[in-house]
């Protein structure tokens, strides 16, 4: 059997383990604590569900080859002397900055993907959702998704925040992505929960469901994880209150393949208000 199927095979299983996971967790939260009432199978969770897989798939394969040829170009930037005080620092210290610089270069892609119009062609996809609730998060054009990844991981290899030579290292952007993965799902859930004087450290469904909200107030609270970025960057909004609507004025295909195009075409009117 070819060993790219099975690859691939392999893939698909873990990700089924993961959402079954993820479908245990979140499930009876949002029945017991729900913002919003609200069916478990709403309308285009299978939509969603067909973007968890696809972009599961996709860094893998695809991420490789733009990675390489970036974080080649930035290492010539970047002075010898950084790079070595950065390498002989403690694999705790590299690993706590990482995470820091890593939430802030995914804060600009995100920002930027909401000024640049032709990035917001393919970010609007994850902002059509008119209902939030975990599987939202997974709701993403695989091209916003790659550009995201793609600018959050290129400044911790080209600052040798992470060595892809040295095994130790292996892990520490596996769980970046990993803990900004399981936070995203939290922050989407359907919860009406916040974290009190803890909400300016780590964000909540409060601190990103205004993000979701219809209209430019959407254009707030970037931050995946930490929201002070938000309050650095003067992007913070949280009022004590939430949205009373979600999604964006722009129609949007109603089927996977419709939207996987969408961003391509010539972009439409947005529909007038009732």
């Amino acid at each position: 059997m070819n060993p790219h199927l099975v690859g691939i095979a392999a893939n698909l299983v873990r990700m089924a383990a993961w959402l079954a996971i993820l479908a245990a967790v979140f499930v009876p939260l949002e029945r017991l604590f729900a913002l919003h009432r609200q069916k478990i199978l709403r309308k285009q969770i299978g939509i969603d569900a067909g973007y968890y897989f696809l972009n599961g798939l996709l860094p893998g394969l695809m991420l490789g080859a733009p990675m390489a040829v970036v974080v080649l170009a930035a290492h010539k930037l970047v002075p010898g002397g950084v790079l070595a005080a950065i390498a002989a620092a403690p694999m705790g210290a590299r690993a706590a900055a990482a995470m820091v610089v890593g939430e802030t270069a995914y804060y600009w892609a995100h920002r930027l993907s909401h000024e640049i119009p032709f990035l917001w062609r393919f970010h609007a996809i994850h902002h059509s959702a008119e209902a939030i609730d975990f599987m939202v998060s997974a709701r993403a054009h695989p091209v916003d998704f790659l550009w995201s990844r793609l600018v959050m991981l290129t400044p911790l290899f080209a600052l040798g925040l992470v060595n892809p030579m040295r095994f130790s290292d292996g892990a520490i952007p596996v769980v970046i992505l990993l803990a900004g993965s399981l936070w995203g799902f939290f922050v989407h859930a359907n919860l009406r929960w916040r974290l009190g004087p803890f909400e300016w450290l780590l964000a909540t469904p409060g601190f990103h469901h205004w993000h979701h909200t219809q209209g430019l107030q959407r254009n707030c609270n970037y931050a995946s994880i930490f929201p002070w970025l938000d309050r650095v960057f003067g992007s913070h909004y949280l009022p004590n209150a939430w949205p009373a609507a979600y999604g964006v004025p722009e129609p949007t295909a109603p089927t996977l393949a419709g939207q996987l195009v969408q961003p391509f075409r010539e972009p439409e009117a947005p529909r007038k208000a009732l």
